[in-house]
């Protein structure tokens, strides 16, 4: 499973249609299709408002595992 695949799931658990999602990303629902269908991909700032929106991190959506290290500078 992807973040497209963990996106679209999250969509259609809540039962929510593409239309919402392109009102929350400032988009055409016909974007959001081509997201979905991989035709397009999310940018980062629609990755963003989409973690904000379904109030989710983007480890998840990443599917990075969790307790992840992170790199010390």
């Amino acid at each position: 499973m992807d973040y497209v695949d963990r996106l679209t799931a999250l969509r259609q658990d809540r039962d929510i249609v593409q239309k919402e999602i392109a009102a929350v990303l400032g988009c055409e629902q016909a974007a959001v299709s081509k997201y979905e269908l991989r035709v397009s991909r999310y940018g980062i700032d629609d990755l963003i408002k989409l973690c904000q929106f379904y109030n989710v991190s983007a480890d998840y959506i990443l599917g990075l595992p969790k307790g992840m290290d992170y790199p010390e500078r």
